[in-house]
């Protein structure tokens, strides 16, 4: 569909104000963001909105919640304070805090993506919290290059997307995030059973090592472009785009969320690993089970729809 003509879907299904009108992404922005596989919005959030989301951010991390994981899926990120001022995750932050739930489910949001996606239909794949403390050469605080699709080879998609949301002004000094510029077009040198573990539980050098060699292969050059981001806005990038972040060096920690999206056409797929068994993502072990007895990612509770355009 011509980015145009889907802007016109996004304001009739939402009937967004004027104003988060004006925020849309426009057709150029759509061909940036295919062409190069990342883009950065304007002010989608509101000042008040972010500060919230620090506050909330703060509650959450001193042990409220507004609900709680039914079980725990087998490769949780999840921070607590017994684990030190060390750089935090704790996915589920959507599911599990309604203040943070609220503000991620504005729709101009969830319009952009599926602007920028070319998809009809938005719905939450999963989300995390991540604070980056400050004043520590942690190599733990680096996140090595890599990108998402490795980690959701249960996917049938490949036009997933990640909104990363900062609490704050995001500059190189506080560690934000970088792409690589134009990857999500890159073929691969061969898959293997490792790429589908998280980037924590792989070593940096064999993940910058991994950058440099597929980019040998499809005959081009790595292209590093730190994104800044002003306090409200948003960085998304394509499923398949590296990207990673450096040391935060400002003084002061970097609080953000990573909400990552699929598209209407994503679905549950077997992916086998070479020992005979299948890769299990985290929403596995927490969605309902379709009419095949498989993973339903469009479960409400855990993949509710964010938007939905009336084509």
């Amino acid at each position: 569909m011509p980015a145009d003509q889907q802007l016109e879907t996004v304001v009739d299904a939402f009937s967004l104000s004027p104003a988060d009108r004006e925020l849309l992404p426009t057709a150029e922005d759509v061909d940036f963001y295919q062409e190069h596989g990342w883009f950065l919005t304007r002010k989608l959030l509101t000042d008040a909105e972010v500060d919230e989301l620090v506050e909330a951010s703060e509650r959450f991390y001193a042990g409220h919640r507004d609900r709680t994981l039914p079980t725990r899926p087998p490769r949780l990120a999840y921070w607590t304070p017994e684990k030190g001022d060390v750089h935090r995750h704790n996915d589920y932050i959507f599911y599990e805090d309604a203040t943070i739930r609220r503000i991620l489910s504005k729709p101009v949001i969830a319009a952009t993506a599926a602007l920028i996606a070319r998809t009809d239909q938005i719905r939450l794949w999963n989300s995390t919290l991540i604070y980056k403390p400050s004043g520590t050469a942690d190599e733990r605080n680096i996140v090595p290059w890599h990108f998402d699709r490795h980690y959701w080879q249960t996917c049938t998609s490949d036009n997933m997307l990640t909104a990363f949301i900062p609490f704050h002004d995001c500059d190189e000094e506080m560690g934000t995030i970088s792409m690589v510029d134009g990857s999500h077009t890159w073929k691969e040198t061969g898959a293997k059973d490792s790429t589908t573990r998280h980037f924590a539980d792989r070593d940096r050098l064999e993940l910058e090592d991994m950058l440099q060699e597929n980019a040998a292969f499809n005959g081009t050059e790595v292209r590093k472009v730190p994104v800044v981001i002003p306090k409200g806005h948003i960085s998304f990038h394509h499923c398949r785009t590296y990207h990673g972040s450096g040391l935060n060096t400002s003084g002061r920690p970097r609080r953000a969320i990573s909400l990552h999206l699929q598209d209407r056409d994503n679905a549950w797929r077997p992916f086998p690993l070479a020992d005979g068994s299948n890769v299990v993502y985290n929403n596995d072990v927490l969605v309902r089970p379709d009419a095949d007895g498989h993973p339903d990612y469009t479960d409400p509770q855990f993949c509710p729809v964010l938007w939905e355009g009336r084509l």
